[in-house]
């Protein structure tokens, strides 16, 4: 398979990863070279976190994140720091990786919320919702008051389905605070929230003393965290995708987290085109108060 001057050798296109759906390899692959114009924006310059299902979704799975030494010279690599030295990880900044990363069945590629030349100082919040006991009321109740929070502070909140069980909602900042600004700023926004809701909502971090209420999590704004790349497929029955929505449609999922997968993602593309084209340009400062 060529692209330019990137080129690689296929391999079993034909196995099925995917068995009740049987969904191959080679559609994995297929999508992700299709799906490639939409997603690289996301995820340019970032390091990517592999999860690889070389036996299908039936099979054994590995999250990897060094890059082996096998992959082709042309992927990009960038040293990331760890407590004790560096790893090398790749970044996905074309269709060629996007494509390669496929053939080696990784099947949900999950991205830093920091990209080069600092991955210190990320440039985007994340809060990740997963709904208790299957509530995914609560996800949308949970994201309703997030975004009056967020957009009272100034800023804008960017919504996606997870394609398992909740949603995530990204904030774009200015490249310029620590992990640990961010992340404090995170928890005082969650807090606001489930001081308001305590009884649907908590940041209490042990799952025994959430009792049965919505873990706003925060804590995904750290060094070193990843998480599923906008329209990343999951490994879960039907291929779901991980999908950008617009705020009006979060009442109206049908299969909730699941609503967009394989088989219906390009028709909603058709549709609505790319919901979430040009974030970036809604970065905005943090505010003094977390000081």
């Amino acid at each position: 398979m060529r692209f330019g001057p990137y080129s690689f050798k296929v391999s079993n296109q034909d196995k099925i990863l995917f068995p009740e759906d049987e969904i191959s390899k080679g559609d994995l692959l297929e999508y992700y070279m299709a799906i490639s114009d939409y997603a690289l924006p996301y995820i340019e310059n970032r390091p990517i976190a592999m999860h690889r299902f070389p036996d299908g979704i039936a099979g054994k799975d590995f999250f990897q994140k060094d890059i082996p030494a096998y992959f082709p010279s042309w992927i990009k690599r960038i040293d990331v720091a760890r407590e004790e030295g560096s790893i090398k990880m790749l970044l996905a900044n074309n269709k060629a990786t996007m494509a390669y990363l496929a053939n080696q069945a990784c099947i949900a590629p999950h991205a830093f919320l920091s990209k080069v030349p600092d991955l210190n100082i990320p440039d985007r919040i994340i809060f990740d919702l997963d709904p208790p006991e299957g509530r995914f009321d609560l996800v949308v109740a949970a994201a309703q008051g997030l975004k009056r929070i967020i957009e009272s502070k100034g800023h804008t909140a960017f919504i996606m389905t997870t394609g398992s069980s909740g949603m995530h909602i990204y904030v774009p900042i200015r490249q310029e605070y620590s992990f640990e600004i961010v992340r404090d700023y995170a928890h005082m926004i969650c807090t606001q929230l489930s001081g308001h809701n305590p009884e649907l909502f908590t940041t209490e971090i042990r799952k025994e003393k959430r009792k049965g209420r919505l873990f706003l999590d925060y804590l995904r704004n750290s060094y070193g965290q990843h998480s599923i790349i906008p329209y990343g497929i999951r490994a879960l029955p039907k291929a779901p995708v991980a999908t950008p929505l617009l705020w009006e449609e979060i009442e109206n999922l049908p299969e909730g987290s699941r609503t967009f997968n394989l088989a219906n993602i390009f028709s909603r593309l058709d549709t609505t085109g790319d919901v979430w084209k040009g974030m970036q340009r809604h970065a905005t400062v943090i505010t003094p108060e977390v000081n």
